[in-house]
């Protein structure tokens, strides 16, 4: 029997000297950027899942990660759990990434999606004004 059950992914919202770190995947097109994500392991917290993945694709240290919040993504059938991870260190891309870009949090354009509606609470809690690049999703 097949359940098709969504997939949990983390995502963090990674903090970096004052920028929100976003990241390009080697497979993604140049203009795409997005949050580090990745798989929880077999005994792994979500939480220790997300500090693991920012450590694994940027190299950065976090000392802790904060639920921002879960949030559906239909089309990869995923549960995306989003973090707001504070990091220090010295950026070293791992293999997954191509390159990263550090933005100002009040500069920062979420997509109305997935990791994007993550993203976008995490700004509002800033109490920074959120402008999609494209119209919301309902």
């Amino acid at each position: 029997m097949h359940w098709d059950n969504p997939t949990p992914v983390v995502a963090a919202v990674i903090e970096y000297e004052g920028k929100v770190l976003l990241a390009r995947n080697v497979a993604w097109p140049p203009s795409m950027f997005a949050l580090v994500t990745g798989f929880l392991e077999c005994d792994e917290s979500p939480a220790s899942a997300v500090l693991r993945e920012v450590k694994e694709e940027t190299g950065l240290d976090a000392p802790q990660a904060t639920l921002i919040g879960a949030y559906d993504f239909p089309r990869m059938n995923q549960l995306i759990l989003g973090y707001h991870v504070p990091a220090q260190g010295t950026l070293a891309l791992g293999e997954e990434l191509a390159e990263v870009k550090l933005i100002a949090p009040e500069r920062v354009r979420p997509w109305p999606m997935a990791t994007g509606l993550a993203l976008a609470d995490w700004l509002r809690a800033r109490g920074l004004p959120v402008h999609f690049r494209g119209p919301p999703s309902p």
